[in-house]
């Protein structure tokens, strides 16, 4: 977003071009300048403009509309293909990408590194205007005159959207390239979703949240699953498990786990898999049940020990050297005669 008057800009970085992207874009930079401009032109994406009418006038989506009345500007859409009337920002574009994008930055979460580009505009709005013998900084204050203030009330920028789960619980968006899950509990029913830039929260026909997934982005068949309802619905009946259509979904070495398992214990390693699920996602399950099929290990009680020992930072001790006082119980024949030359030294005598 900038302003041509006095050439400042914003910067928000996104993984897509959809309505969640957009508004959450514009509201952060209304939130950061603390006003929201009067006026606002745009080219005629389809993310907002459904329809061009002859003789200038838009279509635009509903949700674009409350967007804009609740925050009280005027839309203004160019001509299209007439990128020259919005020259401004066309260039400042191409500025802010050489000289805040370059080289192509990295980043833990994309939410703190937006944050940061917005103090970046504001540190390069101290430098003179390209025309003025003015700071960017000190002509913006004109531009904020035109401005009004954010309302009171904040907008919900979520996405509402309904949709049918197929017989594993799973559902598509993006042209039915981006699969989801949602539990086995959930299949072939309607489940609720909130969409946000970054964020796909399954809820149920109550709206009570059943499980989140990071969006998904790009033109490739992709999938996310998220194991923990899978595994809470097994555990309930884990005779049924290689009779679900779950346990092909699940990683080979999962399966090769479960099949080392007796009946018995199956639900119980199921339980337990969610738990760790639960805790700190299925990957550290995972690389738990990996850890086991190196040791030979097929029991609930060996997970949970092998989990704590990876993720509780607890040290896995050397063995224990023997000193020349204390026998060698492996190399030791069923005679107890060196326990009784034990015993004696440590001052106990045998009844």
């Amino acid at each position: 977003m900038s302003f041509p008057y006095s050439n400042k800009g914003y910067l928000q970085l996104f993984y897509g071009e959809n309505m969640e992207c957009l508004l959450e874009g514009m509201d952060a930079i209304f939130r950061h300048i603390g006003v929201v401009p009067a006026e606002i032109w745009f080219d005629n994406t389809k993310t907002i403009v459904t329809k061009v009418i002859k003789g200038g006038d838009r279509e635009t989506t509903e949700r674009f509309e409350r967007f804009r009345e609740h925050y009280r500007f005027q839309a203004v859409f160019m001509n299209p293909g007439e990128g020259h009337e919005k020259g401004n920002v066309e260039n400042k574009v191409g500025y802010q990408r050489r000289n805040f994008l370059v080289p192509v930055p990295r980043f833990l979460a994309l939410t703190d590194f937006n944050r940061q580009l917005l103090e970046l505009c504001e540190e390069d709005a101290n430098r003179e205007h390209y025309r003025h013998n003015e700071t960017i900084e000190e002509l913006f204050k004109e531009d904020l005159k035109s401005c009004h203030s954010l309302p009171e009330i904040e907008f919900d920028l979520s996405g509402k959207k309904s949709i049918t789960t197929n017989n594993w619980g799973k559902f598509y968006l993006y042209k039915g390239m981006h699969e989801y899950s949602a539990s086995p509990k959930h299949a072939n029913s309607v489940v609720n979703l909130k969409l946000t830039s970054s964020q796909i929260i399954v809820m149920d026909e109550n709206y009570r949240e059943i499980i989140r997934h990071r969006r998904l982005y790009g033109d490739t068949k992709q999938q996310s699953m998220q194991w923990l309802p899978y595994l809470k619905q097994l555990s309930i009946r884990p005779r049924a498990l290689k009779y679900s259509g779950i346990y092909e979904m699940m990683p080979p070495s999962m399966k090769q786990f479960l099949e080392s398992c007796s009946n018995t214990e199956t639900g119980k390693v199921l339980k337990v898999l969610a738990e760790l699920t639960g805790r700190t996602g299925f990957d550290s399950a995972l690389n738990t049940v990996n850890q086991a099929l190196c040791y030979g290990a097929s029991d609930a009680d060996s997970i949970q020990n092998l989990y704590r020992r990876i993720y509780a930072d607890v040290p896995e001790l050397p063995p224990m050297p023997h000193g020349p006082q204390i026998p060698d119980v492996g190399q030791m024949s069923a005679n107890l005669i060196a326990y009784d030359v034990f015993l004696k030294k440590g001052g106990v005598v045998n009844a």
